[in-house]
């Protein structure tokens, strides 16, 4: 019986979330290898078609942040 392991897009902002997350592999830290970074210059800008589309393409969940 295998484990359940959802598809996590994690959609980013260039200067804060993904900062983080860029800081975070500098620091030699590790996050679930299921998490797709998709960087946007704001997600402000995100359209909720972004959203709709990666649902489609088989993701489990969608993490906006900013």
């Amino acid at each position: 019986m295998s484990s359940f392991e959802p598809k996590i897009i994690a959609l980013v902002c260039t200067y804060c979330t993904y900062t983080a997350a860029d800081m975070a592999g500098s620091m030699r830290l590790q996050y679930s290898p299921n998490v797709r970074i998709v960087k946007y210059l704001c997600t402000g800008k995100i359209d909720i078609q972004h959203m709709l589309t990666v649902f489609e393409r088989g993701a489990d969940a969608v993490l906006v942040g900013g």
